[in-house]
């Protein structure tokens, strides 16, 4: 029997049920709300500086459209495959973007959240990095850091490397190491194997519901994120991450009508192979919850997330990642005074 373990609940691009993603006042928020880690998605600058984006592309979490200075700039591009048209982040130096403010990128689903509209800058790895560090320090207990590597065999096609910026990140807040706070994550694989070679922090495969990873396509191998979440790709996996972070339908399969079926079995194999599990994204509103939690018919409003935070961890799940960081820390709570704990 697998030994009952305390979740780690990652805050979402910060607090991102509350502010707009991937600013220092989301990721301080996640941390006020009890986040274990924070999830900085990270891109590059024209002159190789990571920030904080979930996307190259600007428009949907900026004010650049708003920026005249800047109108020549929109262009076309193509970026894992899709055409996007807007501002990317490559054609911009770090000194122009701190020119930008956030604003929130589900504004029709998080209205309350726009009066934050245009009151924070585009933050860098090292300006996340030096909150955790210092929030850290304050409440006497380490809070840990979830980079997401966004694009790397685009961002390695235009000459610009994701590896070199972040490695040189880790060291100079000395996060470089074995035991460090550190789990670096990743939909391609290419970027994981190359990091395996060159750091000793933890690792994590993404998976997600569709499609596969870019890398892999665009080297013409035939291979799906259903088929890394077998058995088999699991055990591939294993030779170079540490882990995998599915969405949470490849744990908990969704039924036509959108209800919860049986766990996957997703979870037991990966652990098997020693591989920890954190799953992606829990959100409190009703239209991203499974059926079964939705309060209402208005699909902005608030469900059961608590609910469905507890089914996951049912199943064996390691880690939530959540816009909601509060509502994950609650939901593990009350999981934890209920299950039952293996007696040694």
């Amino acid at each position: 029997m697998r030994e009952v373990t305390r979740p780690l609940i990652i805050g979402h691009r910060g607090a991102s049920g509350y502010r707009p993603e991937h600013t220092l006042a989301a990721y301080k928020l996640a941390m006020d709300l009890g986040a274990d880690y924070v999830e900085p998605d990270l891109v590059l600058t024209k002159d190789g500086v990571l920030v904080a984006r979930h996307e190259n592309e600007l428009s949907g979490t900026t004010d650049v459209a708003a920026h005249l200075e800047f109108a020549a700039r929109r262009t076309t591009k193509s970026v894992d495959g899709h055409l996007v048209s807007g501002w990317f982040t490559e054609d911009f130096t770090l000194a122009e973007l701190k020119a930008l403010r956030a604003k929130e990128r589900l504004p029709s689903t998080r209205a309350a959240n726009t009066r934050y509209d245009g009151l924070f800058e585009i933050a860098t790895f090292d300006e996340v990095l030096e909150l955790v560090r210092r929030e850290s320090r304050d409440r006497g207990v380490v809070i840990g850091v979830n980079p997401e590597l966004k694009h790397a065999t685009y961002f390695s096609s235009i000459g610009l490397s994701l590896v070199e910026p972040l490695l040189c990140a880790l060291k100079r807040h000395h996060l470089d190491r074995p035991n460090a706070r550190v789990i670096i994550q990743s939909f391609e694989t290419g970027v994981l194997r190359e990091l395996r070679t060159r750091t000793k922090v933890r690792l994590v495969q993404l998976l997600d519901d569709y499609a596969g990873p870019f890398d892999l396509e665009s080297a013409g191998v035939a291979r799906t994120y259903y088929d890394l979440a077998t058995r088999k790709g699991l055990a591939a996996i294993a030779t170079y991450a540490d882990g995998v972070g599915p969405n949470r339908r490849l744990v908990i399969p969704r039924d036509a009508a959108g209800y919860l079926g049986q766990p996957s079995g997703l979870v037991e194999d990966a652990h098997a192979l020693g591989l920890f599990v954190h799953v992606f994204t829990l959100r409190v509103e009703n239209k991203f919850l499974a059926a079964d939690f939705r309060i209402g018919l208005d699909p902005n409003a608030k469900g059961d997330a608590a609910a469905e935070a507890k089914r996951l961890f049912d199943a064996g799940v390691d880690g939530l990642i959540t816009d909601f960081p509060e509502t994950g820390v609650f939901a593990r709570a009350d999981w934890l005074s209920r299950v039952e704990v293996p007696v040694c």
